[in-house]
């Protein structure tokens, strides 16, 4: 019977385990869910009743989005374990649209109105902001992470010490949240396996349990609220349009599309997934429907929320069902104001204890992202400088928005929308202007080194014989990349050739295998003949062989031929010894055809990449496949 791999992504814990990881989820997730309507209810001086329903709507629409995130539908939806919520950077511009029309609920119909058409927009647009996937290279989406992670210590900051940066903490507060990370910490040391990944969900239940006992807790809400509460369409009145509102909204959900772009990236970065085009159109789609439903049903814009992408990372649980149940129990939650209320009586010093270690994993991924990026280019320093400074600029003093013109107010409101955008902006200044791009970037040629910017100038005969020598004779993959250009700089131009030769017919696939010697008859030529059959240095990297060895590679190399018809193809390395190839060879010839045609062009792909790095020493895509190379052996 065949057999197949499933991505841990997509497997199923067992119902018990996936509720109580689901739960420790909706936990990990739930102040910062109600926070914002209950900010934007304060500010509009709405009523009880109104708050309430603002709060349910709220949660009931997390728990669709969430779902349509995480298992998605037709190309909606990323189907990584991503949480929605509603984004933080909508609060200002939502309080002035109600201000605007005459405050209370009379300003609310405006607000879903602008709500409804910047979720239209993003919607739309998702397919074309994808594009711009190439200017989010390591540096930028590693700097974006970083001061996710560090920037959102602010907020546990907040629930553990009060809002207000003047008043003093109270030991009581600080006793709650250092008791919560420290029996997280040591429920991660002592246990393993499930007991480890519910560390956080431990955390939050002693801590509350404790304030219980204590009298530090009041569950009186519990009694007083309704057992049911349901939110329905357009509660507070059709929508009403505005141009200046729409566009205000607009402008929020072009920053939150940079945001989620930055938490699909690291999703994919911890549960060890290649983070594709196709995948933040996908997620950008699910962004915009639920910000419309958001519209809808009485709710605000979403965006995936960092705090959760760092609980995955921290309890290596990363099934994208877990997160979708817990989009079934916010469902139901706000349905049952009750049931909300019971987890609305977790203490917010408790909650800012275990926020400490979820936050500070998110900026660990961001860590590990910029370790692939080289910082003594000084251009890196600078981009990742000067945004983690500003962003942390904005979040030790927030008032700074408040002395600048209303429209750069946005801009300023959040440590993360202005480090994020100066990433991508600095990024670009230094890495895709033509005339300041760093010079450089070369391609190996016959005559000798060319800048990238004259490669992308050159005609398609031009550019196939310019890139010649990174293959052997067969050029077909050149061929594809030639119609493909201009390339941005020099990682675009590797990761295309590598696409060319992954999208190729089998035919052509073996065709290109075939243009290349078996291991035997490399290592065993002379140095002349091995450098007409191969453009590979190094063949005699082995020192002197026996000629039983000999006889023995060339013998597995003729078996490895004969059972797949194309020759047993290796990247040499400098390490490499005898035994080491032989005994790639001999593990090689036991896989299925298919599979080793995969193989094969993997190794070829690596031998690529070396002709590359002959020229382009610090080139990006040198280095970025010998850090995948380091991260398989952790």
């Amino acid at each position: 019977m065949k057999r197949t791999s499933v991505h841990p992504v997509d497997q199923v814990p067992p119902a018990g385990q996936l509720a109580i990881l689901s739960i420790q989820h909706v936990l990990a997730f739930y102040a910062g869910a109600v926070i914002v309507p209950l900010v934007i209810s304060q500010a509009l001086n709405l009523d009880a009743q109104t708050t309430i329903h603002l709060i349910n709507a709220d949660l009931f629409t997390c728990g669709i989005a969430t779902i349509i995130q995480s298992v998605g539908f037709w190309k909606v939806g990323v189907r990584l374990p991503l949480i929605q919520g509603v984004t933080f950077t909508a609060v200002s511009p939502i309080i002035a649209i109600g201000l605007a029309n005459g405050g209370g609920n009379a300003g609310l119909p405006q607000i879903y109105g602008s709500i409804i058409v910047a979720g239209l927009f993003t919607l739309l647009a998702a397919p074309y902001f994808a594009k711009l996937i190439r200017f989010f290279p390591p540096v930028v989406t590693g700097t974006v992470l970083t001061i996710m992670g560090v920037t959102l210590i602010s907020v546990s900051a907040g629930d553990i010490a009060g809002q207000n940066p003047t008043e003093v903490p109270t030991g009581q507060n600080i006793a709650y949240a250092m008791g919560t990370l420290f029996l997280i910490i040591l429920v991660q040391r002592i246990f393993r396996g499930f007991m480890s990944t519910i560390s956080v969900l431990i955390g939050l239940v002693a801590g509350t349990g404790v304030a219980l006992a204590l009298g530090h807790t009041d569950f009186s809400q519990v009694g007083q609220s309704p057992w049911l509460g349901v939110t329905t369409p357009f509660y507070f009145g059709w929508p009403a349009f505005s141009l200046m509102g729409s566009v205000s909204m607009i402008i929020v959900m072009a920053i939150t599309m940079v945001e989620t772009t930055g938490d699909v990236f690291a999703a994919g970065e911890v549960v060890d997934k290649r983070i594709t085009a196709d995948d933040i159109t996908a997620a950008l789609r699910a962004d915009g429907i639920s910000t419309m439903l958001g519209g809808i049903l009485n709710s605000f814009p979403y965006t995936c929320f960092a705090q959760n992408v760092g609980l995955v990372r921290l309890t290596r649980v990363t099934s994208r069902w877990v997160v979708a149940a817990a989009g079934g129990i916010m469902i139901i939650l706000g349905l049952l104001p009750k049931a909300g209320a019971i987890v609305a009586a977790i203490p917010h010093s408790v909650l800012g204890g275990a926020s400490i270690a979820m936050f500070a994993n998110v900026a660990i991924v961001g860590i590990q992202q910029l370790s692939r990026v080289n910082m003594r280019e000084d251009k890196n320093a600078v981009i990742v400088s000067t945004s983690l400074g500003l962003a942390m600029l904005v979040t030790l003093r927030p008032g700074i928005s408040q002395v600048l013109p209303s429209w750069a107010t946005i801009l300023f409101a959040s440590g993360i929308t202005l480090g994020s955008i100066s990433a991508i902006v600095l990024n670009l200044i230094f890495n895709h202007i033509p005339s300041l791009r760093n010079r450089s970037q070369v391609a190996l040629t016959p005559n000798g080194p060319i800048s990238l910017e004259e490669l992308n100038k050159l005609d398609r005969a031009s550019f196939i014989a310019a890139l010649s020598p990174l293959f052997n004779q067969v050029t077909w993959p050149l061929e594809r990349v030639a119609d493909s250009g201009p390339f941005m700089d020099s990682r675009e131009l590797s990761q295309r050739l590598q696409q060319a030769i992954a999208a190729g017919s089998p035919e052509e696939q073996i065709a290109l295998v075939q243009d290349y010697p078996s291991m035997a008859d490399l290592l065993f030529s002379s140095p002349e003949d091995a450098a007409q059959i191969s453009k590979d240095r190094g063949s005699l990297a082995l020192g002197q062989h026996e000629a039983e060895k000999e006889a023995k590679l060339r013998e597995l190399c003729d078996a490895y031929e004969e059972r797949f018809g194309f020759p047993f193809v290796a990247r040499l390395t400098p390490s490499m010894t005898f035994a080491d190839i032989a005994e790639m060879g001999a593990r090689r010839i036991e896989n299925a055809p298919s599979i080793e045609l995969a193989g094969a062009l993997t190794q070829i792909n690596e031998i690529t990449l070396d002709r590359y790095g002959d020229i382009l020493a610090d080139a990006d895509p040198v280095g970025t496949s010998w850090s995948r190379k380091f991260e398989a052996l952790e």
